[in-house]
């Protein structure tokens, strides 16, 4: 059964993003996997990753947070965005119904993380707000084993379903896909503000915080939104917090497109450490300084 929903006269209505779909009778909201059986929304994802790995920490990305560590990575189908440039579109626009998954409940989670030798578990890959029950179980469980958890996000949340995951949440990666409400409406689906919000509200609850930009050429690659962006990270305290500026490579609908030039994204890292950042990444690349 999901949490943070509420019944309405139209079906049911989902309340832990702001999507906030309204579901009739046997159908999924716009995540996919979260639906209504017979008057209750139900995670239809609980359970039932698609894609289980154990990955390097780093490739989260993270880099300030128990480097040259194994995280245990989990993601099920379904996402509540719809990015235009998706790397992972093979799942985050699918349904578990339609993938073949994995029959992971929360405690085998933890046990194979303990396994292999992880120090941390990762929800990652597609969209972990859209499987946010399974998440939230999990991360309770790996708390009391000692398993650090790692929320990889667009941080597209309700500030309350946020607020309470974030009590098992160790350490994030926060994918600030653009500073234009504009670019996030017709590019990704979503909204800056609640991006923002979930920023703060992570950086004020002490878990670790490491952000992630993608450089997309002719969508959020303007380098004047790029030092607005920097601004106010700066002027909200996110000076210690690394940012990594990621490679656009043509993906999913936007195949028509340069990959970003190198000059680009050295340019907007220049621009973050002259804001007075003081860790600033580029990602995405192979063989660069």
């Amino acid at each position: 059964l999901a949490m943070y929903w509420t019944e309405v006269p139209q079906g049911v209505r989902c309340q832990v993003c702001p999507n906030e779909c309204t579901i009739k009778e046997g159908v999924a909201g716009d995540c996919r996997n979260r639906m209504n059986i017979k008057g209750k929304l139900y995670s239809i994802a609980y359970g039932n990753p698609c894609t289980v790995n154990v990955d390097p920490v780093e490739k989260k990305p993270l880099l300030h947070f128990l480097p040259a560590t194994y995280a245990f990575s989990i993601a099920t189908a379904g996402c509540n965005l719809a990015c235009l440039n998706c790397q992972n579109w093979t799942i985050s626009q699918s349904s578990p119904l339609d993938t073949k998954n994995y029959d992971l409940m929360p405690q085998a989670v933890v046990d194979a993380a303990v396994k292999n030798k992880c120090r941390s578990i990762a929800y990652t890959y597609s969209e972990p707000v859209t499987f946010f029950e399974y998440t939230y179980d999990t991360s309770r469980i790996a708390r009391t084993r000692g398993i650090k958890n790692i929320l990889v996000s667009a941080g597209h949340i309700n500030n309350e379903p946020l607020r309470e995951l974030a009590r098992y949440i160790d350490a994030a990666n926060i994918d600030l896909k653009s500073f234009s409400e504009q670019t996030y409406l017709k590019l990704n689906g979503g909204d800056l503000k609640t991006v923002l919000n979930t920023l703060l509200v992570l950086k004020e609850l002490n878990v670790w915080l490491e952000i992630t930009n993608l450089v997309i050429p002719t969508w959020t690659d303007d380098l004047n939104m790029i030092k607005q962006m920097c601004g106010w990270l700066k002027t909200n305290g996110f000076e210690d917090y690394p940012l990594h500026f990621s490679r656009f490579h043509p993906q999913y609908k936007l195949t028509r497109l340069p990959a970003t030039p190198v000059a680009t994204l050295e340019k907007a890292r220049d621009i973050a450490l002259d804001a007075g950042l003081k860790f600033v990444y580029i990602g995405n690349i192979s063989g660069s300084e």
